[in-house]
């Protein structure tokens, strides 16, 4: 089943590469059929003598010994690598800036790996998945300018990219449709974006992150939006950079952080949905720069477990700050309501700590990565530990093992799980990055394949088509 595959593989962050060699070399002759079976594919990044070069690498194992770039297939890097089964690898690269294009990537049946000829000017995205037979990514941008209010101010609309994988075809949405605006999603007069695609059943479940109020949503309905005493939120001039920057007339960020709503959708159309709301938890995503983490998984008990970071304990006014600590909720198995038997505090559980990202493992256990503090306005928190937590036991466990967590420069973005081992990138600043490989029972890892490179953006496995 292709979702039980995406939970084994994921999706994983690699770094866009500067100089690359000519894709002309993408088949045999910069990768030779290896000797037996090497399923496992991991992209890498290497930068030497000032020069950068991606390649995806084949490996017959992954619990130890030494590999290198020079026999991997040479590509353009990739904004994020998504696995779609075992079958394809999606190296997506957003098109902002002209920033680059997408194509993806098949294990021929000597093992070696080979570019689809298909490529894809993929926009910008914040959140990215599989749902049926679609890559799939959405982000928030500016909606129909036929739909601008009288000042002018155009409102937000989800904006949708379908990447069918098989037909290797990419469309994108209408935003003229109704259905497709983010302004007052939940009923609040905000607007939203989407963290995570997470296919349960034949549905999508995805969580629902309040952002503000846009200029069009400040304006609409003569202003009725805008809590009492919050009006002096609303921006009277432009600032802020990159993901925090913000127009005259928005109220930027919500209004509404001791909340979590999660949004259920018949397919990838989004045409028909269903709003479900806990007050356990604030909203379901980590945040990193203008990425929006997935926190909605099911798992393999059939339970839909929803995560929250808190991440709203760093805005800087107490009153966008939340009151609740990091947490899980949970949605049983068949239904679409919040359990309200099942809430885990992982604050209580991590001497107040919170977490960047979640990856389900298998069963019923997550991985976590750890923040070193508790979350707050002021202070630069570092993600540079693990943990695994098992939603059914309702435990939380480090990860033992690793490297001194000063050494740590950072984790791949995804894990790879099968057979009660997860595999993970871990990249230090006295060595080369390696593959740990943790024990989802002891929480254990230890050192496993390294990887003559710089950076590794991806691991997973894949099969002859």
């Amino acid at each position: 089943m292709r979702k039980r595959q995406l939970i084994k593989s994921l999706l994983a962050l690699a770094f866009v590469a500067g100089m690359v060699a000519c894709e002309s070399e993408k088949n045999n002759t910069k990768n030779p059929a290896p000797e037996g079976e090497r399923p496992y594919v991991i992209a890498s990044q290497g930068t030497f003598s000032n020069t950068t070069t991606n390649a995806l690498l084949t490996a017959a194992a992954l619990d130890g010994g030494t590999i290198g770039m020079e026999r991997g297939l040479v590509n353009d890097g990739a904004s994020y690598w998504v696995f779609w089964g075992d079958k394809y690898l999606y190296g997506l690269t957003y098109n902002q800036g002209n920033a680059g294009t997408t194509r993806s990537y098949i294990m021929n049946s000597d093992y070696t790996l080979s570019a689809r000829p298909a490529e894809y000017a993929v926009r910008r995205f914040t959140t990215v998945g599989v749902y049926d037979k679609y890559v799939m990514t959405t982000s928030t941008g500016d909606g129909p300018a036929e739909w601008a209010d009288v000042n002018g101010y155009i409102p937000k609309a989800i904006l949708v990219s379908l990447l069918d994988v098989e037909a290797e075809t990419y469309t994108t949405n209408n935003t003229l449709e109704e259905h497709y605006l983010a302004e007052n999603f939940l009923g609040n007069g905000e607007f939203v974006t989407l963290a995570g695609i997470e296919e349960v059943g034949d549905k999508i479940f995805s969580a629902a992150v309040p952002m503000g109020l846009s200029q069009y949503g400040v304006k609409a309905e003569g202003g009725k939006w805008v809590k009492e005493g919050f009006e002096d939120l609303v921006k009277t001039e432009a600032g802020g950079s990159g993901s925090g920057s913000y127009k005259e007339g928005e109220l930027q960020w919500t209004q509404y952080p001791d909340e979590c709503w999660v949004a259920i959708f018949d397919d990838e159309s989004l045409s028909s949905k269903r709003l479900i709301r806990t007050d356990k938890i604030s909203y379901a995503a980590g945040r990193h720069k203008s990425q929006y983490y997935q926190m909605v998984w099911e798992a393999e008990d059939g339970n839909v477990y929803v995560f929250s970071p808190s991440y709203a304990k760093t805005m800087s006014d107490e009153r966008q700050q939340t009151t609740l600590p990091a947490g899980v909720v949970r949605i049983s198995k068949g239904t679409e309501e919040f359990d309200a038997s099942y809430y885990v505090n992982i604050e209580e559980l991590s001497n107040g700590r919170s977490f960047l990202r979640t990856w389900p493992i298998g069963g019923t256990k997550f991985l976590m990565l750890m923040y070193d503090s508790p979350l707050t306005p002021a202070k630069t928190m570092l993600a540079n530990s693990l943990a695994i937590f098992d939603a059914e036991a309702g435990t939380l466990n480090e990860v033992t093992g690793l490297p001194a967590a000063e050494l740590i420069s950072g984790f791949g973005n995804a894990p790879y799980a099968e057979g009660g081992k997860v595999y993970i990138a871990v990249t230090t600043t006295d060595s080369y990055p390696a593959v740990y490989v943790i024990d989802s029972n002891t929480a254990v890892a230890t050192k496993g394949l390294t990887v003559e490179a710089t950076q590794i953006g991806a691991i997973g496995r894949m099969m002859p088509l």
